[in-house]
């Protein structure tokens, strides 16, 4: 009877811009603790006591257990039936939402925390694949990131002035909401079924002389997402430590995260009218700045600055980067791979940060941050530079077969 009754509720139109806030919402349920992942550090320390170490691994177990759910769902996404797989994936988030308000145990919230990343890593993979089969699923990725970046700013605004109110406990009342909210949408979606593959489009492997670019762009994603979030774990703590309010810290990380959906409609703009090269390597000069200014926070307007000036470099760069990782085949092999990556370096940055900020060594924080994002810069260069001379030389190609000068 419920089955029945879910069925008969009516469906947007496959392609509309409310079916893709719908899918955005989706997706976002599955991976909306990272938005708000300075809140739940922060929350844990405040909340329950924990040292630094023990709130980053917490938040690294979740993004682990993302990219193991992101990777195997790359192997089931066919085979599966995305609607009753994406129910079951909601009511998992929720139960170990649950069980992670039970768990007091920096080990036992480790655990709950990885089994949870994991199941919202295969929603948020088995999501994508169904963008993938809407008319122009870049506006689709689009609407997901102007979702993430709204819902991250009010969570990191509003959730570390109620968890000295109301415990930890809120922090997962928060997630169980919107993955509650998502269970809801998800019944007003129409069904998009599995596209048939064109003939002789089975995968390609990547090119052999490609293939060394191809590992120094995913390395460069890896080392550019851990550097970036895990500075960005422990901001509010950083900010604290330069004598700056709570209240102050919250309000102006939660701006920022709106500001930086301008790093999002840079891309759309720029695209590729100056290549990769110079988008990438100037988008990444700009973060290198503005994660060193954060050595001085303590001064008001130079903490608002590095945030919203972060934010938007994260964006823009990241988009390039993934964007760099697909061009180099026609399958979305590499696009997977890269998705990887990024999971992999957003999981990995807050740990070994955790391990090195101790008592508040926030200057060390920085100072990783940088050694990270330096490295992504210079394993950007290499394949951006191959991809616009291979851009260049197909145009000269091209213009030749056609008599042209």
């Amino acid at each position: 009877m419920t089955t029945v009754f879910f069925n008969r509720l009516p469906k947007v139109s496959p392609n509309s811009m409310p079916a893709r806030f719908l899918l955005a919402f989706l997706a976002t349920a599955g991976f909306f603790y990272v938005n708000i992942m300075p809140a739940l550090v922060d929350g844990l320390k405040v909340g329950l006591g924990f040292s630094n170490k023990q709130a980053g691994l917490v938040g690294s177990c979740n993004v682990y257990g993302a990219a193991g759910g992101a990777f195997l769902i790359v192997f089931l996404v066919r085979r599966i039936n995305w609607r009753t797989a994406a129910h079951l994936f909601l009511l998992g988030l929720i139960g170990m939402d649950l069980l992670s308000m039970l768990a007091k145990n920096p080990f036992g919230l480790m655990g709950a925390r990885f089994l949870h990343g994991f199941i919202g890593g295969m929603l948020v993979g088995m999501s994508y694949s169904i963008f993938a089969r809407t008319e122009a699923p870049d506006r689709t990725f689009g609407v997901l990131l102007l979702v993430q970046v709204f819902a991250g700013g009010l969570g990191v605004m509003s959730l570390p002035l109620l968890v000295p109110r109301f415990g930890t406990n809120i922090l997962f009342l928060a997630l169980i909401l919107f993955s509650t909210t998502a269970l809801v949408m998800l019944q007003f979606l129409p069904d998009y079924p599995v596209k048939a593959p064109a003939p002789g489009a089975a995968g390609v492997a990547p090119d052999r002389l490609q293939l060394k670019p191809l590992l120094l762009a995913l390395f460069s994603v890896f080392f550019f997402q851990a550097g970036n979030m895990g500075l960005f774990a422990f901001i509010i703590g950083l900010g604290k430590h330069h004598g700056l309010e709570v209240a102050f810290v919250s309000q102006t990380l939660g701006i920022a995260n709106w500001f930086a959906t301008l790093g999002a409609v840079l891309v759309i703009v720029v695209s590729t009218r100056f290549g990769i090269f110079k988008p990438i390597l100037g988008g990444m000069l700009l973060t290198l700045a503005g994660t060193y200014v954060f050595n001085y926070s303590g001064i008001k307007w130079i903490w608002i600055a590095a945030n919203i000036g972060t934010g938007i470099t994260w964006n823009f760069v990241i988009s390039h980067l993934l964007g760099m990782c697909a061009r180099f085949d026609q399958t979305g092999q590499t696009a997977v791979w890269a998705g990887f990556a990024s999971k992999m370096g957003l999981a990995s940055g807050p740990m070994l940060f955790s391990f090195m900020v101790g008592t508040g060594n926030y200057s060390a924080l920085i100072a990783m941050a940088l050694a990270l994002l330096t490295v992504a810069t210079v394993a950007s260069a290499i394949p951006a530079w191959v991809l616009d001379r291979d851009a260049v030389n197909a145009l000269a190609d091209g213009q030749k077969a056609q008599g042209l000068p």
